[in-house]
């Protein structure tokens, strides 16, 4: 169900890259696919800061979007926030978001984590990992995603559907580093190499590995950490049990997606949108936005937060996230082809 927040304006505190957008109309409407109690922190600050309320609107990303173009000309909606590069590409596809021309954005956001034109910007980052039980040690002759089809680790892994939104993300940047015909055959070789058939998100994919249901599996990084930050001695415990693999550290990196946000079209105030997102990569946001969810800032020069810092640095793969949607509908093809279901 869709809820509604508005943070209240508090005494206005001049910021230098915000002062035109606080002193036009003051209020800016955030249509938000992320669901994290600590983004409230966010939208606070840059109330206190600048005076600009924030409406905030939730839902998730379809729904969002289909509500946008449902909306047309008159739309509310001024940003639209959410995960995955492929769902920011969809909106951008649909002729929802607008070109943004700003230094900030430009020099904090590195260009493989922003589109090519402007049109969205990354805010945080997530690697998709490979994760495997640390009893039984890392596991011999794997290092990269290619690796996962090898025959050697037959009836070893576990892994989400083909549909969900990070393998379709995966499947997309594979395509454009390796070409569509070894992506198929990769995708053919993991399919082999199933321990069971798909099932559950991803921390269910790392309960499977720490219960010793399967030896290795597929994985977003900050779900390792949101086990590792839990209250839950049992949640601490499985967290502790994985070990993780970047792959591809000797050749094109690792790969990674984001949490992004664009200014919409239609925006009733778009300076405000442009203030608020050029807030959102400020160090003290990007602290905000990295640690709630256990993911990576996308700012280089901000530490690591919380659990993940400890496991260790990597190099993510340049490609440019944009191409996540690009490939999206031949992923799904290929994955449809092998039998990936």
């Amino acid at each position: 169900m869709t809820r509604i927040r508005t943070a209240l304006a508090t005494a206005t505190a001049s910021m230098a890259l915000l002062v035109g957008a606080a002193a036009s109309a003051q209020e800016i409407n955030v249509y938000s696919s992320r669901h994290y109690d600590t983004d409230i922190a966010l939208y606070d600050n840059f109330t206190e800061q600048t005076g600009i309320a924030i409406n905030l609107i939730e839902g998730s990303a379809d729904a969002l979007i289909e509500r946008i173009q449902a909306e047309g000309v008159n739309s509310p909606a001024d940003m639209l926030i959410t995960v995955d590069a492929g769902r920011l590409w969809l909106a951008d596809s649909l002729g929802l978001l607008q070109p943004v021309d700003s230094e900030i954005l430009q020099e904090r956001v590195p260009e493989s984590l922003r589109h090519p034109d402007g049109h969205w910007f990354g805010l945080s980052s997530r690697a998709r990992v490979i994760m495997y039980n640390v009893a039984n040690g890392t596991p011999e002759g794997l290092e990269d995603y290619e690796d996962l089809a090898d025959p050697a680790f037959r009836d070893m892994l576990c892994i989400r559907s083909s549909s969900n939104i990070y393998n379709l993300s995966l499947m997309s940047a594979l395509i454009d580093s390796v070409g569509e015909e070894a992506a198929e055959a990769w995708a053919a070789g993991v399919l082999a190499n199933f321990a069971r058939d798909p099932e559950g998100n991803d921390t269910a994919q790392i309960r499977a590995v720490a219960a010793g249901e399967c030896d290795i599996a597929v994985a977003n990084t900050y779900y390792v950490g949101r086990l590792l930050a839990s209250d839950n001695p049992d949640d601490v415990a499985v967290g502790e049990a994985i070990g993780i693999i970047f792959p591809n550290q000797g050749n094109r990196g690792t790969h990674v997606n984001i949490s992004g946000a664009g200014v919409v079209a239609t925006a009733p105030n778009p300076e405000g949108a442009i203030a608020f997102l050029e807030y959102l990569v400020s160090d003290e946001a990007q602290r905000l936005f990295a640690e709630g969810n256990n993911e990576y800032p996308v700012v280089d020069t901000i530490p690591v937060p919380g659990p993940i810092a400890g496991f260790g640095e990597f190099e993510a793969e340049a490609v440019n996230a944009n191409v996540y949607g690009e490939n999206q509908s031949l992923a799904v093809q290929v994955y449809d082809r092998v039998g990936w279901r």
